[in-house]
């Protein structure tokens, strides 16, 4: 049984590998001001194009990272890294590649499961161009099908957010630490609440994703529901569709 699961795991992370490749030489090119998302599959692309500019292939990239964890896989391969207040990046890019938790028939997204969910919406969000990597566990028939939605709060705020959260109907978790004792903190001093609606409740993410940002305490959410213009699945037979219907 271990080893079918060992071989499980690696047959995913082959995956990931696999769709992130594909993207980074079908999308990036040189002079973008690209973001970089946060999570496995979104390192996977920001090695890829780590290599590419190391050999040569790209050169005048911009690169915005979304975490501390993408700006050190980006600083390995002397990338260019920028803020998007730097002059030359504008609070604008061309493009941003990063991985999703979810993705529904519709191409709203949950992302999140690292809690990286702020400034991946930040970079996502300002990006003229927006795909997604992911590999095909992580399309489902809706939203909070296998995972709450990730909803970053100021802590002083943690239990009113969580009653306004329960109102609405959703399941609320507070993200607890593995290696450490207590909850997650995220990379700006703040909480996360993962709350589960039933899919009745969930009916317009657009509409759930504006009424969760207008709960006093929460900082931003992890339904990412801007368009998508290049979603790239890969397939368990190693194949990877370019905007496949869903």
């Amino acid at each position: 049984m271990e080893a079918e699961v060992e071989n499980k795991n690696m047959n995913t992370e082959k995956l990931k590998e696999i769709v992130a490749f594909r993207a980074v030489d079908e999308l990036v090119t040189s002079g973008m001001k690209l973001g970089i998302g946060t999570g496995s599959t979104a390192l996977l692309a920001a090695a890829r194009i780590g290599e590419r500019y190391e050999n040569g292939e790209l050169k005048d990239l911009l690169v915005v990272p979304a975490s501390f964890e993408t700006r050190m896989e980006c600083q390995k391969y002397g990338l260019n890294i920028h803020s998007l207040n730097d002059r030359v990046i504008d609070g604008e890019l061309d493009l941003t590649i990063d991985g999703a938790d979810e993705v529904d028939t519709r191409k709203n997204l949950i992302k999140g499961g690292g809690g990286g969910l702020l400034l991946e919406k930040i970079v996502g969000y300002v990006s003229r161009d927006y795909c997604i990597i992911v590999d095909q566990g992580k399309l489902v028939p809706h939203l909070c099908s296998n995972r709450g939605i990730p909803v970053e709060v100021i802590p002083e705020a943690m239990r009113s957010v969580s009653k306004h959260l329960e109102g609405l109907g959703g399941g609320v978790t507070l993200r607890m630490a593995r290696m450490k004792a207590g909850p997650v903190i995220t990379e700006k001093g703040n909480i996360i609440l993962d709350t589960l609606f039933p899919a009745e409740i969930l009916k317009d993410p657009v509409a759930m994703e504006r009424e969760l940002n207008s709960i006093p305490g929460v900082v931003e959410n992890g339904l990412f529901t801007r368009e998508v213009n290049f979603l790239y699945v890969a397939y368990r037979d190693g194949s990877v569709k370019k905007n496949p219907v869903l």
